[in-house]
Order: structure tokens, then sequence, then C-alpha cells
């Protein structure tokens, strides 16, 4: 087990532990099925970027509290070769509500979010490559150097079409003393 699935497994383990839940209610609050978390808790599963969003969202917790390490460089969040990866920048800072992520899509992958809490903001800025954005069912289609922000409390999806790997930032702020 890497040191970011390790990471994962800790905090998923942590968290349960703080609020007493069972497995079942960890399924029922993230909508992550009892077997797949508990493999990711015993690091026999690494979790697709959807599942931890999930499960993030689920715990109201931001998504780099997953994957921050405490020392060392970012890492990457490991992913299936057709799929979204993710590095935090800036991990959740809570004094200022946010958190910084690179996101890294290659030709043909899609990656859907389910809606954050009330008041999230998302704000998308791509690097390289296309973004097709879907925000609660319109689409956007962003070039390298341009930007959106729209509020996060509604179902959004990333998606590349091209032929070359899309690269894009996400700054996420967080509701102040609300849920992530």
């Amino acid at each position: 087990m890497n040191a970011v699935s390790a990471r994962v497994a800790a905090t998923l383990k942590q968290l349960r532990g703080e609020r007493r839940w069972s497995l079942g209610d960890t399924a029922q609050f993230t909508g992550v099925s009892k077997a797949m978390l508990g493999q990711i808790e015993r690091g026999e599963s690494s979790p697709t970027v959807a599942t931890l969003w999930k499960i993030a969202t689920g715990f109201g917790v931001p998504f780099s509290q997953f994957i921050r390490l405490d020392v060392g460089p970012p890492q990457a969040l490991p992913a299936a070769p057709q799929a979204m990866r993710v590095t935090p920048v800036f991990p959740w800072d809570a004094t200022l509500g946010f958190e910084m992520l690179r996101l890294w899509l290659p030709p043909g992958a899609r990656s859907e979010s389910a809606p954050h809490a009330v008041g999230t903001v998302e704000h998308v800025l791509v690097e390289s490559g296309t973004l097709w954005l879907t925000i609660d069912g319109t689409l956007r289609v962003l070039a390298a150097g341009e930007g959106e922000r729209f509020a996060a409390d509604v179902a959004h999806g990333y998606e590349n079409r091209g032929a070359v790997p899309l690269k894009f930032h996400n700054i996420i702020h967080y509701p102040r003393g609300g849920r992530a």
C-alpha cells in the first residue's frame, strides 16, 4: 500500500471512529457500499476520485483531508490508467475555507461529482487541453487559459473529449461553519 492509500484508509477509519459510525452508517451517509468501504479501510482497494468525493461529502470534510500527506511532496491519489488523477496543491485550509487541487484527465475520461454542501463554490482553470464541464445539465467547454466559477451544490462533471491529456486546477471554497 502506498502512502496516499494508507492515508485514505487511516482517515476513513479515524472519521468513522470519531462519529461512532458503523460501516452501514457510513454507507448510508456516503452512498458507497459497505463492502467497498471495508476494502478501502483495510487497504485492499484504492477508491476512485468519484468514490472518494462521495466519502468526503458524506463525512462533510474537504477532499484533500483524505490525500494530503504531512511530509514530502504532494502525491496523486492512485488511479487506473483511464481515470482522473488528483494532487493537492494547497490542502484544506480551515482559516481560509478552501483547498486547491491539480487534476489530470486522460483522453476519453469522465468524472462525475455529486452535489457538495449548499454554499460550496468551485473555480476551475484549464492549464492544458480542453475541459467539457457539465454543471447541473448545462455544458460549458473551456480551453487552456479559460476558467469557470460555479456553485458546486448541484451535480457536475468533468470530461476530456480531446486527444491529449487535460490538466486543470480546481479551487474549492466550502461554506463557513458548514459541512464540506
